[in-house]
């Protein structure tokens, strides 16, 4: 197949080749005119097995021959030859191994990382070690790293690397990537005493990990051994590859650094690399590329050579640049455009790292019924199984909440063996009084007794179900992760079969359960390495496992759009390629921080920098801009800020706006195409207007209004009369906090009873009037009534720091009169328009002559005098109903006082303007206003007189507020 060469042979093809379409038609060049069997003597050598299917795709379409050996780097070391090499340790069974250690190194630093990254930690370390079995970098050139310049947490993670070394013992099974490094360096040996006769050819690696450089390097001297490499940027001048790419720390960022290195160690040069075969692809487009990603320290270069390049139309004229206002405008135009290519038949692909944007693009595809060929897949912790276990698992160290019971019950997967409806039923009526009246943490007494006033025949047994799975044991001993394991599926199985059935329910259905379940099984399998683990560790170490892993659909895609993540695209060929996301942060990914090894420590000893990925990264968008079509899409605005373009594609920009009109030309082109686009979508999305809603006025019949306010409603009455309307008359009442929260509504009842309770104690007993007493008597109440612990330390500081003042000024109160009554109720009748207002007053106290005192406690902020006389009507009208008699208990007195009292950060005493608005008075204005609303022609406008235009209102929804303001006229209609 080659001729004979006494020097490595290397190939390439240029960015932008379809790279397995060209590799097979390079293969059946060179074997025409031989006998059928060479064809079957070529052994190709390729690195993912998307390649692999796409090449045995590429011969079956025909005409019948042999076929060559199609092989992956990773299996080569599953042959006779090499079976003395221990096969490789699980990855996961390494990580776990790991684990206990990290474990003990984050109870010994807490100051290393939180306890849900143990995981992750042991996940990095893992990394490391494998990365320096691969470039193959031992454990002495990491002890003898000078750490005296670096900071304490440096020498502190070198120090740790070293003890980790002893679980690296002799015996230990090799991870995969010190197997692949066995195998390359063993058959580097073989081929070195006894090279195969055979073709064997390496194709579409970059060589960018140690031991499959040094595969491509024993390859590359065989007999009729050769590399072909992908995207190999023929246009780069010699001075660059010399000069400007032998320094890993200034060039390894560039796209052609790694066959460089590869050159390098092979003793060849750039013009060493032959074309495999001609290729069709855009020659002016590749030399404007290959000029605008040169390595830094020469972009002048660009001022000589970038008056020399021609043919910019040609580079641009298939180019689109969609600079999107946001992410969904952007993935809304690829969609659009990828329904076009389905429509018209053409081969597509979106290329990003951002499965945000990945899964936006399907999303919108869906409108149209277009499943895209998602390469990536679901990590299964989001899938319905994943999101199950992950809720299961919590239950073993989290106090579940009301929100987190429901949303149990509630999934999917829950109680699926049978009787789904009325287990669906019992939960809607479970929310429903957990809404009502809480608790705010149900437990299994809380199902039982809700469960006694349900006329279910399961009801009882669902009980007993929820309460055994749902409020089981705490399990805070430290048992072994395989204990921990059984009984997650065990637990999980339960509540997915439901009450009264056997089996799993579906749980374990279809390919996410498959999928699922085998990684439970994988990770039982080496659940003896971690030994005992924590429940929340536990949780977290499920989490970070099912993350890491993909469940793909199993539905049929579409034939030919494609989602590919950068590595799978990096040797495929399609006709409209999509580079989306193309922002800095996106393309190129930010490296992830290693906690272990600093860049210069990674140099100093052999490993790979961070800038490798950001050169993978560069390599991929040099490949795939080649293509035919190429849409560039970003979008200028990121969820929380503006983005920053890719650093790649602001090269490209920049370069060619300083080529001149042809050159901005040529951008602007691009520019006004994705424009088009971006319309598109945007016309695509928009609806028909509508006119915005009218203030409402509605004015109801007579019968139909209310007869019955407290008198704290009055205040809404007067601000904002549609809330009356809606309450009263639409009987609509807000919707209760599934999890009730400690606001402001809880503090101000806890601070109620805590004042009763003092003022009582105070009375009986002058001694107990004290800061002593007021604070004890808050922490019972607070025990007894408050079952959030942070609310109860914070309610109780606020006590604390003005215990004093309220002591004090309760001094005061129990020196002009002694309490009567506490929580009063009360009612007056307005006799004719028949008309009930009602009250309870916090507290009533009698002066030595007879006369009524008026308390009500405040923790917000409270009504002034001048206040009171307009909109808050509640003392005053407290007042007025003490002198007719309104409340239980009291008989008519003169009330000779009627007080706001805070309890807040102010514990001042804001009086009600008896003076200036007399009983009498007020009850004249108060039954003038209950006359007018009575009447049938006066509407209840919304937000009449609020206080502040930005204050919310529980109906402002319904009353569509927002379309209109507080300037707009009430439009009146009559409600029947």
């Amino acid at each position: 197949m080659f001729e004979p060469s006494d020097k490595p042979r290397l190939f390439g093809l240029p960015p932008g080749a379809d790279f397995p379409r060209h590799l097979v038609e390079g293969l059946l060049e060179r074997t025409d005119g031989l006998p059928p069997e060479a064809l079957g003597r070529v052994t190709l050598i390729v690195n993912t097995r998307r390649m692999a299917r796409r090449i045995r795709t590429l011969f079956d379409a025909g005409p019948a021959r042999l076929l060559p050996r199609i092989r992956l780097v990773t299996d080569l070391g599953d042959n006779m030859e090499l079976a003395h090499i221990a096969p490789p340790v699980s990855p996961l069974r390494r990580r776990l191994e790991l684990v206990p250690l990290v474990r003990a190194l984050i109870d010994r630093e807490p100051d290393l990382a939180p306890r849900a990254a143990l995981y992750d930690l042991a996940d990095s370390l893992a990394g490391v070690f494998e990365e320096m079995r691969g470039e193959a970098v031992s454990f002495e050139a990491i002890r003898a790293l000078d750490v005296s310049a670096h900071s304490d947490h440096w020498a502190r993670a070198l120090k740790f690397l070293t003890i980790v070394e002893q679980v690296e013992d002799e015996g230990a099974l090799p991870d995969p990537a010190a197997r692949m490094r066995l195998v390359a360096d063993h058959l580097t040996d073989l081929w070195r005493a006894a090279p195969p006769q055979d073709p064997v050819i390496v194709a579409g690696s970059t060589g960018s990990r140690g031991a499959t450089n040094v595969l491509m390097q024993a390859v590359a001297r065989l007999p009729q051994g050769a590399v072909v490499l992908p995207g190999f940027d023929f246009d780069l001048p010699p001075a660059v590859w010399d000069n400007n790419l032998d320094d890993s720390l200034t060039g390894e960022d560039h796209p052609q650094f790694r066959y460089r290195r590869l050159m390098r160690s092979l003793d060849r040069r750039p013009g060493d690399v032959r074309l495999w075969r001609e290729s069709e692809q855009n020659d002016d487009r590749n030399r404007l590329v290959s000029l605008a990603l040169r390595p830094a320290p020469v972009t002048d270069q660009w001022l000589a050579e970038g008056p020399t390049l021609t043919g910019l139309d040609r580079a641009m004229e298939t180019v689109t640049l969609i600079e999107a206002p946001s992410g969904r405008d952007e993935a809304q135009a690829i969609a659009l455009r990828l329904r076009k290519a389905a429509e018209d038949g053409q081969n597509s692909a979106l290329i990003t790292p951002d499965r945000l944007l990945s899964r936006q693009v399907t999303a919108a595809l869906g409108r149209w019924d277009i499943l895209p060929d998602d390469s990536a897949g679901e990590p299964l912790h989001l899938t319905p199984p994943g999101r199950f276990l992950r809720q299961v698992a919590e239950l073993s160290h989290a106090t579940h909440g009301a929100a987190g019971l429901l949303a149990l019950l509630k999934h999917p997967l829950c109680h699926t063996g049978s009787d789904r409806g009325p287990h669906l039923r019992l939960t809607r009526g479970l929310e429903t009084e957990l809404r009502r009246n809480g608790p705010p943490f149900p437990d299994g007494d809380t199902i039982r007794r809700f469960a006694a006033k349900q006329d279910s025949e399961i009801a009882d047994a669902w009980a007993e179900w929820v309460a055994d799975q749902a409020f089981g044991p705490a399990q805070d001993a430290l048992p072994r992760l395989s204990d921990r394991i059984a009984a997650l599926v065990a637990r999980a199985e339960a509540l997915s079969r439901g009450c009264g059935a056997g089996g799993a329910g579906t749980l374990w259905a279809g390919n996410a359960g498959q999928d699922v379940r085998a990684k439970l099984d994988e990770l039982a399998g080496a659940a003896d390495a971690a030994g005992e683990i924590g429940a929340e560790d536990f949780t977290n170490l499920l989490t970070s496992i099912l993350r890491g892993a993909e469940e793909r659909d199993s539905k049929t895609p579409h034939p030919h759009i494609l989602i590919w993540g950068t590595r799978d695209a990096r040797v495929q060929g399609a006709d409209l390629v999509i580079l989306g996301g193309l922002n800095e942060g996106t393309w190129p990914e930010v490296p992830a921080p290693d906690p272990w090894l600093n860049r210069a420590m990674r140099a100093e000893v052999g490993l790979l920098l961070p800038e490798r990925r950001i050169g993978l990264s560069a390599h991929d968008f040099q490949q795939a801009i080649g293509a035919p079509e190429v849409w560039l899409t970003r979008a200028l605005r990121g969820p929380e800020a503006e983005t920053v373009a890719s650093r790649w594609l602001n090269r490209l920009t920049n370069l060619l706006n300083g080529l001149g009109p042809g050159g901005r030309s040529a951008l602007e082109g691009a520019r006004a195409r994705g424009a088009h686009w971006l319309g598109m979508a945007s016309q695509l999305e928009q609806v028909d207007p509508v006119d915005p809603a009218p203030r409402p006025a509605p004015a109801p019949p007579v019968e139909a209004r209310p007869r019955r306010l407290s008198v704290t409603q009055i205040k809404t009455l007067i601000r904002d009369p549609y809330a009356i309307y809606a309450r009263e008359v639409l009987r609509l009442r807000p919707l209760d906090p599934l999890m009730k929260e400690p606001d402001a509504l809880q503090r101000g009842t806890v601070l109620h009873e805590v004042m009763e309770h003092f003022v009582r104690a105070a009375t009986a007993d002058p001694e107990r009037l004290s800061a002593d007493e007021l604070l004890a008597l808050t922490r019972r109440v607070l025990a007894d009534n408050v079952p959030w612990a942070e609310a109860r330390l914070l309610w109780l500081a606020r006590m604390t720091r003005i215990a004093e003042a309220v002591v004090t000024g309760e001094a005061g109160r129990l020196a002009q009169g002694r309490p009567a009554r506490f929580e009063v109720p009360g009612r007056a009748t307005l006799p004719g328009p028949g008309f009930d207002l009602t009250a309870k007053a916090d507290r009533i106290d009698l002066d030595p002559a007879g006369n009524a005192l008026i308390y009500d406690y405040k923790t917000g902020q409270m009504s002034s005098a001048r206040q009171q006389m307009s909109f808050d009507l509640q003392l005053l009208l407290e007042a007025a109903m003490a002198e007719r008699g309104g409340f239980e208990g009291i008989r008519p007195r003169h009330v000779l006082r009627a007080a706001f009292v805070g309890l807040g950060s102010n514990t001042d005493e804001v009086d009600a303007p008896l003076e200036d608005l007399p009983a009498d008075q007020v009850w004249a204005r108060f039954t003038t206003l209950i006359e007018r609303y009575l009447d049938a022609g006066q509407p209840f406008t919304a937000r009449r007189a609020m206080f502040k235009a930005d204050m919310p209102g529980d109906y402002d929804h319904l009353a569509r507020f927002g379309e209109w303001d507080v300037s707009t006229a009430a439009e009146r209609r009559s409600v029947t």
